[in-house]
């Protein structure tokens, strides 16, 4: 039960001292995995759902006649759900791959627990950007062409740019925390995320 405790104290423990969360990491013993599994679920969950209400296709929800506050609730909570599972896992897996190259022996679970930790940007721009948007904009958020359009609206987009700039630096202190690395190492692990990351998105044109 301590442990569980502990876990979830590093959840916002992790947005202000990164690198004493991130070291926690290391230890991949049973407790501490079946411990954090619960926190890492939240994070990856409330992260999907931030990114999915960010897309093109949530800004148009509104436009479809058949779709009202209850219908946007239930989309966001079924695509964050896969934005989540695809996110964790693909990009979890790209992150594995990365760090393997660069010369960790750390787990493919490890790999997904850092890119968890590393969301918590996502998550809380959730819980503190997104209920402020849709006081100020209401239900224009889910509409072509709607009041956030303006400068109002850009403010916001660029607060949303702004946590996930801060996501990003959280998975580079990650990667360099766990795996005791240079900042250039763990770099270079992130650079080769991305090129599997590009490759896995052309994959398809080829079939």
């Amino acid at each position: 039960m301590n442990s569980e405790r502990e876990w979830w104290l590093r959840v916002p423990a992790v947005l202000l001292s990164p690198r004493s969360v991130f070291a926690a990491l290391r230890s991949e013993e049973r407790e501490d995995l079946e411990a954090r599994s619960e926190p890492v679920l939240a994070l990856i969950g409330l992260a999907g759902v931030a990114v999915a209400l960010g897309t093109d296709t949530a800004a148009t929800l509104y436009d479809n006649v058949e779709y009202d506050a209850l219908l946007v609730a239930v989309w966001a909570v079924i695509a964050g759900g896969i934005v989540a599972f695809t996110g964790y896992f693909v990009f979890g897996g790209a992150l594995y791959l990365g760090a393997r190259g660069l010369g960790s022996a750390g787990s493919f679970r490890r790999a997904r627990h850092i890119l968890a930790f590393a969301a918590a940007p996502l998550a809380l721009s959730l819980l503190v950007l997104w209920p402020v948007q849709l006081a100020v904009f209401g239900t224009d958020l889910f509409r072509r062409y709607g009041s956030d359009d303006g400068d109002a609206g850009r403010v916001f987009d660029a607060l949303e740019l702004g946590f996930a700039v801060w996501a990003a630096a959280l998975l580079l202190v990650g990667v360099r925390t766990v795996h005791g690395w240079s900042w250039w190492r763990a770099l270079g692990a992130l650079g080769l995320v991305a090129l599997f990351l590009a490759a896995f998105a052309y994959l398809p044109t080829l079939l």
